[in-house]
């Protein structure tokens, strides 16, 4: 099984970083497992021109597209900030989730090709808001956004989302070894709901924005 980790918090030593790390030592020793800090990575993260015109990849950015090609399982953790991700994170979903590439409209009709199917995703996010208020008074948006527009419209399946909160007043030191098990229980636990259906689509991407 390939793994493909992102961290994707824009400071180092921070709480989400830290699950990510219990996230990965729980994999089983079988996997092949690549770990990406987001921070790390030199990109616009600004889509200037929306789908009109191609934006040249950033090599980082080429060199992500491949490892998210090529694996059979993704794994992401960051903090919610305003209700989303961080910016970056979002710069980053502009630039990668390409039409042709994640996912393909249809030319006579409004839907779409998930390419990203036969991959699975678990998505880890820390917040200061308590999960139940989450729930009450947004409904979830972000949960549902990042399940349903996100990485289940690019066709990764199961998409499973842990929110995990509140961080602040101390939530992390009381809940921590709570926390931890659930993540090390998401590791053990990955599935891809069909994995015959995974296809390589960087090569045909490229290969249509040269032509």
């Amino acid at each position: 099984m390939n793994v493909l980790l992102i961290d994707a918090h824009p400071d180092t030593g921070r709480y989400a970083s830290h699950l990510l790390e219990v996230y990965r030592a729980a994999l089983p020793a079988s996997a092949e497992v690549t770990l990406v800090a987001l921070r790390d990575l030199t990109f616009d993260p600004n889509l200037a021109h929306g789908y009109r015109q191609r934006t040249e990849w950033e090599p980082d950015l080429r060199h992500l597209a491949e490892l998210l090609d090529a694996c059979d399982h993704l794994a992401l953790s960051f903090p919610m900030w305003w209700g989303a991700e961080p910016a970056t994170l979002k710069g980053l979903l502009d630039r990668l989730f390409l039409p042709g590439f994640t996912f393909a409209y249809h030319d006579n009709d409004t839907w779409w090709d998930r390419n990203m199917a036969g991959r699975s995703a678990d998505v880890i996010i820390t917040m200061d808001t308590p999960p139940f208020f989450l729930r009450l008074a947004y409904g979830n948006s972000i949960i549902h956004r990042w399940k349903k527009q996100v990485l289940g419209f690019a066709g990764f399946k199961p998409v499973r989302i842990l929110p995990l909160g509140q961080v602040k007043f101390g939530g992390a030191e009381r809940k921590g070894a709570k926390w931890e098990s659930k993540v090390r229980g998401l590791a053990q636990s990955i599935r891809q709901a069909q994995p015959d259906k995974k296809q390589p689509r960087l090569e045909a991407f490229l290969n249509c924005k040269k032509s």
